[in-house]
């Protein structure tokens, strides 16, 4: 007989206050190397090794950012956003039991509990012990320990980098039991996938400072074209890859930024760039611009820009930004395209006059 509206709206929260929702571990990476693309393997914070970091601990490789938290990368699309929560596999049946057996015994006997709370702990005791069940949502009989090794329950785990508490624990069904190799149910839609575990890289993602080349360099005069490129030695495709490895699943998503365009903005309105759009297009050998050399004085820079009026006696804030294209791929085949993002960098530039001497 399923369980009248007002407890199954109460069994709601216990999740939360069993603490059965759970905030993913930071992980961080190595050091970037000199081209940006970060270091080849992960070590990992923390040192809890019960629970959610036993199990479903999801790895970064690649170029990450330090410490696990969030990257550099900022999407263009303003309304995508990483998932705030997940489900992901938790506990072996018999180490559920142990830990969620526990739990509800604890709240159950805390002074106070009573009413809608405390009938919703019974109901909550017996669903995982006596098979009690919901139309959505089966029961289980002593904590399906009959089935130890054959299956993992599943938990909500929150993005510890989504700012939104209430996003953050949005995922708030209670721990469910997936076989081995099967898939979640349908409707719990925010099960970990690749798609998700690529979103996750592709937030984590470290990018290479985009600090161009000028010429001349450093202080250039009014008036005067200035040259700006960024090398293909320099800049190149970055990579982060997200994994979760546990029995019975293991899948991953590997993310690759390639840039395309570089965006100049001088720091001041007096000035022009070159092209008037202050945006430069990928060369067909992934260069952007053209290195300045004798002779190409006369010639506008395909890639530059031109300040009108000196800085006097401080300079200009010239602010490169790089527009990567954004794809992933994952385990089984899966991949497609994200939205594409940015990363800038702001770097000093003098402007003086140019002095003559009257006669």
């Amino acid at each position: 007989m399923p369980v009248n509206a007002p407890l199954r709206t109460g069994l709601a929260a216990l999740p939360l206050a069993l603490g059965f929702l759970l905030v993913a571990e930071p992980a961080f990476g190595a050091e970037p190397t000199s081209n940006g693309q970060g270091a080849g393997t992960v070590q990992q914070g923390g040192s809890d090794k019960s629970g959610i970091y036993a199990t479903a601990r999801i790895t970064y490789t690649g170029a990450v950012a330090k410490g696990g938290g969030k990257g550099n990368i900022t999407s263009t699309d303003v309304n995508w956003a990483p998932p705030p929560c997940w489900y992901a596999p938790f506990l072996g049946a018999k180490d559920f039991k142990e830990r969620m057996s526990k739990s509800i015994d604890s709240q159950m006997k805390t002074p106070g509990i009573g009413g809608t709370a405390g009938a919703a702990l019974g109901e909550l005791k017996r669903h995982y012990e006596d098979e009690y069940s919901w139309t959505d949502t089966p029961g289980y009989k002593d904590y399906n320990v009959d089935k130890d090794g054959e299956g993992m329950f599943w938990a909500a785990v929150e993005n510890p980098d989504e700012p939104d508490v209430l996003k953050r624990s949005s995922c708030n069904d209670l721990p469910f039991w997936v076989e081995n190799g099967e898939a979640p149910p349908p409707q719990y839609e925010e099960a970990i996938t690749p798609e998700i575990l690529a979103a996750l890289a592709y937030q984590h993602m470290q990018l290479p400072a985009t600090e161009v080349t000028l010429a001349p360099e450093g202080t250039t005069k009014v008036n005067l074209p200035t040259w700006a490129w960024l090398d293909r030695a320099v800049f190149d495709e970055v990579r982060a890859t997200a994994a979760l490895n546990v029995p019975g699943l293991n899948i991953q998503a590997t993310t690759t930024a390639k840039p395309v365009a570089l965006k100049l903005e001088p720091g001041t309105e007096d000035a022009d760039t070159y092209p008037a759009s202050g945006e430069c297009a990928l060369n067909p050998d992934d260069s952007i611009g053209e290195p300045y050399a004798k002779g190409k004085a006369d010639r506008t820079p395909p890639c530059g820009l031109r300040y009108l009026r000196s800085s006097g006696n401080g300079s200009y804030q010239l602010r490169a930004t790089i527009t990567w294209e954004i794809t992933w791929t994952g385990t089984g085949g899966a991949g497609g395209d994200m939205p594409n993002g940015t990363f800038g960098n702001e770097q000093a530039v003098v402007v003086q006059e140019i002095q003559s001497v009257n006669r």
